[in-house]
């Protein structure tokens, strides 16, 4: 396979993923925080950040694992004070996300993380649904939010944000899992996840990042999951890849993260073509780009180049980020077509 320093994919290729409508099922909304608005923010908000200057924060991305990462995202997350703050990092995203052609989005948010700080969790809520439905109105991005637990707090604190949140519930599509993964394991969290769904919200996770494959089945028979985020590390097992495969579970794949966090050695190490080839609906999301060095577009060039994917492996991972998502059967139809359309074009 060409190298991942050098490879670029062709020009149909190149052309085809610029015209991709995609939709991203994986992206950290506190993820995209990048250090210029950072910085902005805390001086706004007098927070003082850990380092002096953009230039050093950019120098310190450079992450042993996902705990080293997690360390300085809790940090610069201190800067998020205000519901014009928030609909402030969520306007910058979505206008990233449209220079990528993203056409749906479903971010995450982790509203303990700022509720641990005395921030209302009605300033996060509403200052992030105020930015979608800004990017909605200037870019026509579609979004549905989920609301994610962190992992290494108690479950007793997940009930406490679920409940909290009630009030926005009908504005919010899913609950998710994610921070620290190895130690923090999916079961004491069915609880909580079994009355989400019972006040109907869907359920996605994340496991097998850092956590072996069997951490993947654990999740799905505990959570009631529909997707699991990352997944990769189900490619360590034929029976989970089949379980995957076979139950429509939608794997929601970060390269540029697994490759930052040292999950992968490199991108042609990427266990992504296993998964296809094992028949898992997988999707390409950025995960936290501010982060990782790229957003949605900078993932699939990347992947594409790394893993020599055709115009079919493209086409095929867009349609599972439409058909994985939780989007209206209208909206699903109108991508859909746009996918088609965006194909012919590079034929």
């Amino acid at each position: 396979m060409p190298s991942d320093a050098h490879a670029r994919p062709g020009i149909d290729l190149a052309r085809l993923i610029d015209r991709l409508p995609k939709v991203e099922l994986h992206v950290h909304l506190e993820g995209t925080l990048e250090p210029e608005l950072a910085f902005r923010l805390a001086a706004r908000n007098g927070v003082a950040l850990p380092v002096g200057s953009v230039n050093e924060m950019r120098a310190a991305y450079d992450f042993a694992d996902l705990q080293s990462f997690l360390d300085i995202y809790y940090a610069a997350c201190s800067v998020l004070v205000t519901r014009e703050d928030f609909r402030e990092l969520t306007r910058a995203y979505m206008a990233r996300a449209h220079a990528d052609r993203v056409r749906h989005v479903e971010p995450f948010f982790d509203p303990q993380t700022h509720t641990d700080r005395g921030i209302a969790i009605g300033d996060i809520v509403v200052g992030i649904l105020d930015g979608l439905a800004d990017g909605e109105r200037d870019y026509g991005i579609t979004s549905g939010l989920i609301l994610s637990f962190l992992r290494h707090l108690p479950a007793e604190a997940a009930e406490a944000t679920l409940s909290a949140a009630e009030p926005w519930l009908d504005r919010i599509v899913a609950v998710g899992l994610d921070s620290s993964e190895v130690g923090f394991p999916p079961e004491p969290f069915a609880g909580v996840f079994a009355r989400a769904r019972a006040l109907g919200l869907r359920a996605v996770a994340h496991a097998g990042e850092e956590g072996e494959a069997a951490l993947v089945a654990r999740t799905l028979d505990c959570l009631g999951v529909s997707r699991i985020d990352h997944g990769v590390r189900a490619a360590d097992d034929p029976a989970v890849m089949r379980r995957l495969a076979d139950s429509g579970i939608t794997v929601t794949a970060c390269p540029l993260s697994n490759l930052r966090l040292r999950v992968i050695p490199s991108m042609e190490r990427s266990t992504i073509r296993t998964l296809m080839e094992a028949g898992v609906a997988v999707t390409i999301n950025s995960d936290d780009p501010a982060y990782f060095g790229g957003y949605i577009g900078d993932n699939y060039r990347r992947i594409a180049a790394a893993l020599s994917l055709t115009a079919g492996d493209l086409r095929r991972v867009a349609a599972n980020a439409i058909n994985g998502s939780f989007a209206t059967a209208g909206r699903k139809r109108e991508l859909l077509a746009e996918l088609e359309v965006a194909a012919a074009g590079t034929a």
